[in-house]
């Protein structure tokens, strides 16, 4: 996922090379994982929670208050009929003309934008919260992305309750603080007009940090989104993917939670906790 991930494949590859037989002396495969646990030991007690050899601090278990949890674990009433249940909705109806485009599938949430769509699928819960994680597996084929979107609909100041998101492809994930970008409602004025200055398109990138990633397509992953204050933290597989520290972030009250798929997209084991 990164320069620190790409060592790790390699160190975690070297430790299990077995010795050669031209070298006797050489350590044997679990003797090197012994040395290199030993040194990771023995710095993390000289200058306490580093990054040794390029692997990130282990990601702490969530805690606080359990505001949603659903494993998907249940079938529609009527499998032509779009039904996720337990508080999801879905913007089917209003841009999709009622197609289908969200399935329960063998225990998973299945997302497909229908072809008549005019916009991106979005499946909601509304919660509330103001520093929180949330957790989830997915899965995405080789063109498709999924966004975490935070939203509240009760501020005024942004299109839709746009606040925040973290935006994933396989390449790459995108941390966005919306409210003070792309989706503050006068921003967006200018931006649809195309009369943005150049010290706001400026201004505008300073709300979107980027970074490299190599997911395995048709895969499940793990995600996790935390937030706390003005900071975005991502992890995947229980690998940090990166930190976005900006003032949007920030907002006080996150009432709703946006998955948002403009292809397709695999959801399961969905879980927020408020902190």
């Amino acid at each position: 996922m990164s320069d620190r991930y790409d060592f790790l494949c390699f160190s975690r590859l070297f430790a299990s090379l077995p010795a050669t037989a031209a070298s006797t002396d050489a350590p044997s495969a679990p003797a090197a994982r012994r040395v290199l646990q030993s040194a990771g030991g023995l710095l993390l007690l000289l200058f306490g929670p580093i990054v040794v050899f390029g692997v990130p601090p282990a990601v702490p278990e969530s805690s606080g208050i359990l505001l949603l949890q659903d494993d998907f674990e249940r079938d529609e009433a009527d499998p032509e009929k779009e039904d996720v249940g337990n508080g999801w909705g879905t913007n089917s109806k209003t841009r999709a003309q009622g197609q289908k485009q969200v399935d329960l599938d063998g225990g998973a949430m299945h997302i497909t934008r229908a072809e008549v769509a005019d916009h991106g699928v979005s499946v909601h819960h509304d919660l509330a919260f103001r520093n929180g994680t949330i957790q989830l597996r997915f899965k995405l084929g080789p063109k498709d992305d999924l966004g975490i979107n935070i939203a509240d609909m009760q501020e005024k100041s942004v299109h839709a309750g746009h606040l925040c998101m973290t935006r994933i492809r396989l390449d790459k994930v995108e941390l966005k603080d919306l409210k003070t970008g792309v989706m503050n409602l006068e921003t967006r004025k200018q931006r649809l007009a195309g009369s943005l200055t150049p010290a706001m398109e400026k201004q505008i990138a300073t709300r979107t940090k980027t970074f490299k990633v190599h997911l395995t397509p048709d895969e499940w992953h793990q995600l996790s989104v935390q937030i706390d204050g003005d900071t975005m933290r991502v992890t995947i597989d229980d690998m940090l993917v990166g930190t976005f520290q900006s003032p949007g972030i920030a907002h006080p009250t996150k009432r709703r939670l946006r998955l948002a798929v403009n292809r397709s997209a695999w959801i399961d084991d969905v879980s927020v906790w408020k902190q």
